[in-house]
């Protein structure tokens, strides 16, 4: 997930985020609640919530609408669209570092922690003479949006595998289109999640490395959030959404068979696919360490200028 440069000029003319509407006049009415989602495998526990009534037992009707990345969930949330949205926690560093006053609620997404086995990892034809992450020096690998959770982490695992990430060239490419790019040798490696990750290993090409489990054993991937104005504006109510999203969290983590049965509401991965696929893990928890380790890597990488404050960041 990409942030756009219009971002800082997002934050400046957004005006105040809209109070939640309710529905009904009298005793167990509902608040409305509107979340930015992207719909991919790792949002599979706010659906479930949902599903489960997580949501309504608190009083909330939870709408999720669908973004299509950081450039329009972030200012979404920032101008009041959505009251709070799901964004990787590379792109929420990059967005407070720019001055836009998010804040995590809870973790989203965790990797699986395992090499070899992780929903994530980066790839190359089978034919390929790349063995590790260090042979991708020289080389062109693809991730779907630059100077983020992807190539951040591919960066740490040539590093961790002895090589100079500096040497390495990230392109831009949309997860959909990568299986064709590695079968037409237009790039030599990709870094792919699920399910995409399960059609390129169907498709026969190879996996090098796990690019996540590189970074940390138990990395915080991704994060649901909202704006610091917003959380301040309801506090009790973010209370209950917190709550709320924490259950469908833990729910997920020892459902796996629902969460594969709800994947098949919300896209359109083919049932085939959902039942093969490696799936992340969804502690309720952000794994502080892995974050800290995340933003230590953006410094070195030049993401962003100096070490963040993540106090302000993290619950």
């Amino acid at each position: 997930m990409r942030l756009s440069p219009a971002l800082a000029v997002v934050a400046l003319l957004a005006t105040a985020a809209c109070s939640p509407s309710e529905e009904g006049t009298g005793e167990g009415e509902l608040t409305t609640v509107t979340a930015g989602v992207i719909p991919i495998v790792d949002v599979a526990p706010i659906y479930l919530g949902v599903d489960q009534g997580f949501f309504s037992d608190r009083g909330i009707d939870l709408q999720l609408e669908s973004g299509s990345g950081g450039a329009a969930i972030v200012p979404g949330v920032i101008s009041g669209e959505f009251d709070f949205a799901f964004s990787n926690i590379v792109s929420l560093i990059v967005a407070r570092e720019q001055g836009l006053p998010l804040a995590a609620l809870t973790n989203g997404v965790t990797t699986a922690g395992e090499q070899g086995a992780d929903f994530g990892g980066v790839f190359v034809p089978d034919d390929s003479d790349v063995t590790g992450a260090a042979d991708l020096e020289g080389l062109t690998v693809a991730a779907n949006n630059l100077n983020n959770i992807g190539d951040t982490t591919v960066r740490q695992s040539v590093r961790a595998d002895g090589g100079d990430p500096a040497e390495v060239d990230f392109v831009e490419l949309p997860f959909p289109d990568m299986p064709a790019a590695l079968e037409t040798g237009r790039i030599d490696a990709v870094w792919a999640v699920e399910p995409f990750a399960s059609t390129i290993r169907e498709a026969g090409h190879r996996e090098i490395a796990s690019n996540f489990v590189d970074t940390h054993p138990e990395l915080s991937v991704a994060a649901y959030f909202t704006g610091e104005d917003r959380l301040a504006q309801d506090p009790e109510l973010f209370d209950d959404i917190t709550a709320a999203l924490e259950e469908s969290l833990a729910y997920a983590e020892d459902n796996p068979d629902e969460v594969r049965r709800i994947l098949g509401t919300y896209t359109e991965i083919d049932e085939e696919v959902i039942e093969q696929m490696v799936l992340p893990r969804f502690p309720e928890q952000i794994n502080d360490e892995s974050v800290q380790t995340l933003a230590e890597l953006m410094v070195t990488d030049g993401l962003i200028e100096s070490e963040p404050d993540l106090d302000a960041l993290l619950p």
